[in-house]
């Protein structure tokens, strides 16, 4: 298989060139391109990455800004957001714009790692702090609990196990090894959950599963 490609975009060089080298390390992941937000559309169309890893604060730039961009692309890259604050005021928005993930910087290289082989693999990341904001209703206009679970019942059954999945961060092929299916029925119904649900992407729908109580957290009794 060649090995997953991807661009970091960050004002830093220094933060730039340590991301590099620890995505860089690992076999099947290769690094093609780096830069600062004003260069990005124009580094993303011309390497086609598939993860393209994205510091959500720039000057030259803002990190808002270069995603909506790189969503608009033809073939859009599968986007993480970089951030230094679980409680970055910015991770709403860019939810909404359709970031596949949200990584703090002092992630663990090898959450890093695993985190770009999800993205690239179709499934959706979050650091655990920036998961709680987010599911304690940090997303301005977020979707209120018994509301998740009204739109939830719209679904079925199988349609329910690859949301609770999809709330786990899961991938595509990780929820088709789970339950038994292919990975193509798997992105049917996920899909066909996104449509009812009215959710952009599998962020949304995660947090929507998180609402609905699909999602089990550590220690929660069966």
């Amino acid at each position: 298989m060649p090995p997953i490609r991807v661009l970091i975009v960050d004002d830093e060089v220094l933060v730039r060139s340590g991301l590099g080298l620890i995505v860089g390390s690992a076999p099947d992941l290769e690094v093609v391109g780096s830069c600062s937000g004003g260069q990005a559309e124009q580094q993303a169309a011309a390497l086609a990455p598939q993860v393209v890893l994205l510091d959500i604060r720039m000057p030259d730039l803002d990190g808002i800004t270069v995603l909506r961009r790189l969503r608009a692309l033809p073939d859009p890259p599968a986007v993480a957001m970089l951030t230094t604050f679980d409680t970055d005021e910015y991770i709403g928005t860019a939810l909404r714009t359709g970031a596949a993930g949200f990584l703090l910087k002092d992630t663990a290289p090898e959450q890093l790692v695993h985190a770009v082989r999800v993205l690239a693999a179709g499934g959706s990341v979050l650091s655990p702090t920036v998961t709680r904001s987010v599911i304690s209703g940090y997303v301005e206009g977020g979707v209120p609990d018994n509301e998740a679970a009204s739109l939830a019942r719209q679904l079925t059954g199988r349609e329910l196990d690859v949301l609770a999945l999809l709330g786990e961060g899961l991938s595509n092929a990780e929820i088709a090894d789970r339950l038994f299916l292919g990975t193509g029925t798997v992105k049917d119904h996920i899909s066909a959950i996104l449509g009812k649900l009215g959710a952009a992407n599998r962020v949304q729908a995660a947090v929507i599963a998180h609402r609905a109580g699909l999602v089990r957290t550590p220690g929660q009794s069966g």
